[in-house]
């Protein structure tokens, strides 16, 4: 089961692709950390969620841990939150709850891009994504993405191959994965989003067991379009899903644990990434707003939405307030300058969130305190 990460996309269209992750991606900010326009203590969100804005909570020395991209976060049991950069300086930076850096390190993954925690046996372990967006020598390449089973040190166990090793893609077709889940049974859901946007599954082993969801999917509504996140959803212990999300759709979609399409939530204008299962609610980190009735992004323009156990949007911290009409959501925008594009986010225990961004001149996690009544 996902404890509140992730991660987190490909843009079919190929002006959204590049400006996904073109040369900006690599956000060289001379040692200046700069976060939109946040204001410190600033109140975002609607009815029973709403989080009062500690900005400076991840704020580290920029010019001994600088990010380039902040793209995913976890929660581990001891209380600590790791969170995934893709600056090869330091792809894991370790925080304890105060927001006090504990340790750096990590140089292996230079598309580092999505995160999932779990147990097996009473330890935790990781499932490290690494896209294929890599920076090397100022330049940014589009290598074939890759997937490992680590340690909470880093240490690897085994590493999942190209789809095609097993037969399951052609040769040579596209492979960028984007983000992983791990189901109770341990097997593993890999979305690749900036691929071929097939969800590929394996066993606890790495066994690969089927695709579905695809570009080239023969059912028309398991189609994803941007398969940026992938997470297990055990709200209803009886209906376990796999819940995608379909970011250029503006979607998410279900799935049954054997890749059965179940239904599709409409998330219209926010362009989400991973939805993070908490308690009865789903978190997720939109990275951009609609431009208007354009059907493209608009720059800068992420917030937060959360949707309650029947997945009716509840609040969009940083967003305008949800509206229903006809039992249908309108579409939602950014209405603060909070965030700039928001790529993961995690939530604790006590249900605060903690924000990470894509393409945000260097941002540290951001954290959204839950204001309790």
């Amino acid at each position: 089961m996902k404890i509140s990460t992730g991660i987190t996309l490909f843009i079919l269209a190929a002006a959204l692709s590049a400006s996904a992750h073109g040369p900006s991606g690599d956000h060289s900010n001379g040692g200046e950390t700069v976060v939109a326009n946040v204001k410190n203590g600033e109140v975002i969100g609607h009815g029973e969620f709403k989080y009062r804005v500690h900005k400076d909570w991840g704020k580290l020395d920029a010019k001994k841990y600088p990010i380039k991209n902040c793209h995913a976060m976890v929660q581990l049991k001891s209380g600590d939150f790791l969170a995934l950069c893709d600056d090869t300086r330091h792809n894991f930076l370790l925080y304890s709850p105060e927001g006090k850096l504990k340790k750096a390190w990590m140089t292996e993954y230079p598309g580092a891009h999505g995160i999932e925690l779990f147990e097996e046996d009473g330890k935790e372990f990781f499932i490290v994504v690494d896209s294929g967006w890599a920076v090397r020598a100022g330049k940014q390449l589009k290598e074939t993405g890759r997937v490992a089973k680590t340690t909470t040190d880093g240490q690897l166990v085994f590493s999942l191959g190209h789809p095609q090793t097993v037969g399951a893609y052609k040769p040579g077709q596209k492979y960028m994965p984007c983000d992983a889940a791990v189901a109770p049974n341990g097997d593993i859901y890999v979305a690749d989003g900036y691929g071929s946007q097939w969800v590929s599954q394996y066993d606890k082993n790495g066994v690969y067991i089927r695709k579905f969801g695809g570009a080239e999917d023969p059912d028309a509504n398991a189609k994803l379009n941007g398969s940026h996140g992938v997470s297990i959803d055990l709200r209803d212990k009886n209906n376990p899903k796999v819940i995608v999300s379909s970011r250029s759709a503006n979607q998410l979609k279900m799935f049954t644990l054997d890749g059965k399409f179940i239904e599709t939530v409409d998330l219209p204008g926010a362009y989400g990434g991973q939805a993070v299962v908490h308690g009865d609610n789903l978190y997720v980190g939109v990275c951009w707003s609609r431009d208007g009735d354009k059907k493209k992004t608009k720059p800068n323009s992420g917030f937060v939405t959360i949707l309650d156990r029947n997945n009716k949007v509840i609040s969009c911290p940083g967003g305008t307030a949800p509206v229903y009409v006809d039992g249908k959501v309108q579409r939602m925008q950014q209405q603060t300058k909070t965030f700039k594009h928001v790529h993961d986010l995690c939530v604790d225990r006590e249900g605060n969130i903690y924000v990470v961004q894509w393409n945000a001149q260097g941002a540290y996690p951001m954290k959204l305190e839950l204001i309790k009544n």
